[in-house]
């Protein structure tokens, strides 16, 4: 099991910009973030993987939130540009063996997001 802590949370105003964070206790084959909004399910917005294997992102995310991954500090960020109302959420961290949305799957406990209009 890998135990994983997110950081940076915060709340910001529409256009603004925040970074997150989230160290792991050690490396997996793929480190990403997710994000749930009350109501809604948690979905899936960046992966980032230890291969060459470039980044995926979501469609709602593309082009504004980049992540990136410091092997060696077992971390990954995420960073959020132009955020909108619709990115409020709480945005979990995820690391797994196979990938970051199939097989075995440990999560963050979530780090608060609020974009105000």
């Amino acid at each position: 099991q890998v135990q994983l802590a997110e950081s940076g949370g915060d709340s910001v105003q529409a256009g603004g910009s925040l970074r997150l964070s989230c160290v792991a206790s050690k490396n997996n084959y793929c480190m990403g973030w997710f994000r749930q909004s009350p109501g809604k399910e948690r979905e899936g917005i960046a992966y980032a993987y230890t291969s060459p294997r470039k980044p995926d992102y979501a469609d709602s995310v593309k082009d504004r939130f980049t992540i990136s991954r410091d092997i060696a500090r077992k971390t990954i960020y995420l960073q959020m540009n132009g955020l909108k109302p619709e990115d409020t959420a709480i945005y979990y961290c995820a690391a797994g063996p196979s990938g970051c949305d199939r097989g075995t799957i440990d999560w963050g406990q979530g780090t608060q997001v609020t974009v105000s209009s």
